[in-house]
């Protein structure tokens, strides 16, 4: 090591203006007037204050060093915030807005400045940070997040550009929080639906041992789905109730979020081969309760127990609902109590939403099988996931997975006709095929056995979508939405709203929406190669090369090709505009 050169821990801040070239294209002179203005009132005062130092600049972007990565952490939010509010009477086109990498690492110093693979993750954070937001690394991540009360989300693993292992990265971004913020605002004033409107919450598991957690939410997600399917009722998906789990909760809050009248909670306590159930159903608005009860039982009755509470809960909500549909409501899946159990242990694995936990997840189904080959919902639950292990690249051998994804849901319909679950699978699996008809009428069943599914409503938009017939899209997409405001695929609700506006020629709008769902931690990499597009067709270039990187950082074999591919079963006409942008974003 030469003379001068020190090498160091340190926390390292990477940060840069959001759209520099297309700002300095607009008027070169009064960006950099702003952005010196913003550095002299705002950024330098703020690094001084929390102790920290400019390693280097370079035109729009700043590489600052901090011996604390809380320091670090709360400057990067002093600066976010107070470039929204110097913002506020400059035109949205012509606003400087930062995105910040933060890293802890060992650095090189030389001189004044910073060099080192730390540095590197830094500057990689920074372009993965939405404009007004922050990227952490996780080294970063684990010094702040008990000493710091910030909602970050976890946006996974990256493969990152000369770096050799994955960066996993936490996000948070002040358009995105105070968007939050107005989003539930917005489900504040959520009208009511015109029938009664229930949302379950996951059960607590009160046996002392967390391995036991799916089985709480297994007897949480039956009573969901026999709920469901009272044609008369409105029940809020499991995706979104199942995001208060663990989490105290304020009744009438929910309510509020949700938009529903009425909410059931309660506990599940298992002990050798006993059982004990409580549950209560509350009227959210004024918190009273309608009915509480609290059930001890022998494991072997838990069946003829969801179904007991569920009819209940129908008698307490809906005095008048037909015998027939009470009787059609509830269903058996088993006899075989331990082939109820490896589904559910297989169905937690699944909403794990991994390659490796999906895995484990369809072996444990398959395992129930054995046990009961008529258990309809397993077979549902394997096609459901071939489906996904299709779009997620999960499978090496595409068209077997596609076929026993068909094979498993036609199955799954034989034993059980008004299995919506199996009805949704073919459908999406028969999406893939490009047999946009049959899927269609299969979603369409699915949502006319059970009005409340969320992702049934969701299914039908996208198979609409690539019928050619956008129109459809945007009204299925915000019943889908309503249904499941707390969706972990809300990227998907709403980038699939924006690529619907688009085909429709409702530029701006497409650019609105795909730019909520890129807001998203958790976003894939299809509503950012989209956006990227219209970017492009706009004439907005930075912001298109910007969103590409993006989605590269997503999809590292991200390709014209593979998005050929992607869309290979599309209605050609539809999907042209995005072509044309992709060649223009230079996208090879």
């Amino acid at each position: 090591m030469s003379e001068g050169t020190i090498r160091r821990l340190a926390a390292i801040v990477a940060a840069d203006v959001a759209g520099y070239s297309r700002l300095i294209g607009l008027d070169e002179e009064g960006t950099l007037s702003a952005f010196r203005a913003h550095r002299r009132e705002l950024i330098d005062p703020a690094i001084e204050t929390h102790h920290g130092r400019i390693a280097n600049t370079a035109g729009d972007s700043l590489l600052l060093e901090f011996a604390s990565v809380v320091d670090a952490v709360r400057c990067a939010m002093e600066i976010q915030a107070g470039l929204v509010e110097r913002n506020a009477d400059t035109s949205e086109d012509r606003q400087i807005r930062l995105r910040i990498g933060i890293n802890v690492g060992d650095v090189v110093a030389e001189g004044r400045d910073l060099l080192g693979d730390g540095v590197n993750i830094a500057a990689r954070l920074e372009a993965l940070a939405e404009p007004c937001g922050i990227a952490l690394s996780d080294d970063a991540y684990r010094q702040v997040r008990d000493r710091l009360d910030i909602d970050w989300q976890d946006a996974g693993k990256h493969e990152v550009k000369n770096i050799e292992r994955p960066v996993h990265v936490w996000c948070w971004s002040l358009t995105a929080s105070r968007g939050a913020e107005r989003a539930s605002d917005a489900r504040e004033g959520l009208a009511l639906p015109d029938k009664p409107s229930i949302a379950v919450l996951p059960f607590d598991n009160m046996s002392g041992d967390p391995e036991q957690d799916y089985f709480a939410d297994g007897v949480t997600e039956d009573i969901i789905t026999a709920l469901s399917k009272f044609r008369w009722f409105f029940v809020t998906a499991r995706n979104s109730t199942f995001a208060y789990k663990d989490t105290a909760v304020d009744i009438k809050q929910v309510g509020r979020e949700l938009g529903v009248r009425y909410v059931l909670e309660g506990s599940v306590r298992k002990a050798g081969n006993r059982i004990r159930v409580t549950a209560q159903l509350i009227e959210a608005e004024s918190g009273n309760h309608i009915w509480a009860e609290r059930y001890d039982r022998l494991m072997e009755d838990i069946f003829d127990l969801q179904d007991e509470i569920t009819l209940t809960i129908a008698s307490a909500v809906e005095p008048e609902l037909a015998n027939s549909e009470r009787d059609r409501a509830v269903h058996k899946p088993t006899d075989d109590l331990r082939a109820w159990d490896l589904f559910h242990q297989g169905l937690a694995k699944i909403w794990q939403t991994n390659k490796e936990s999906t895995t484990e997840g369809a072996a444990l189904i398959r395992q129930a099988l054995s046990r009961d080959a008529g258990l309809g919902q397993a077979y549902a639950y394997l096609a459901f996931v071939g489906y996904y292990q299709i779009i997620w690249s999960m499978t090496d051998d595409r068209e077997q997975t596609l076929q026993e994804g068909l094979t498993n849901a036609n199955r799954a319909i034989e034993i059980d006709s008004r299995d919506y679950v199996a009805h949704w699978a073919l459908g999406r699996l028969h999406d893939l095929e490009g047999d946009y008809q049959s899927a269609v009428r299969e979603l369409e069943t699915a949502i006319n056995i059970n009005p409340s599914f969320a992702h049934g409503y969701f299914g039908l938009a996208v198979s609409h979508l690539f019928a050619g017939q956008a129109e459809k899209t945007v009204e299925l997409a915000d019943m889908a939405i309503r249904l499941s405001p707390n969706d972990p695929l809300m990227w998907a609700f709403l980038g699939n709203k924006g690529i619907a506006h688009a085909v429709l020629q409702e530029f701006d709008k497409g650019i609105e929406y795909l730019e909520e769902a890129c807001r998203i931690p958790t976003a894939a990499f299809v509503p950012f190669v989209m956006l990227s597009a219209l970017y492009a067709n706009a004439d907005r270039m930075a912001d298109a090369e910007k969103t590409l990187v993006q989605a590269r950082h997503r999809e590292p074999h991200l390709s014209l090709r593979h998005m050929q591919e992607y869309l290979e079963s599309a209605d050609d006409k539809s999907f042209e505009v995005f072509f044309e942008g992709f060649q223009k974003a230079a996208l090879v």
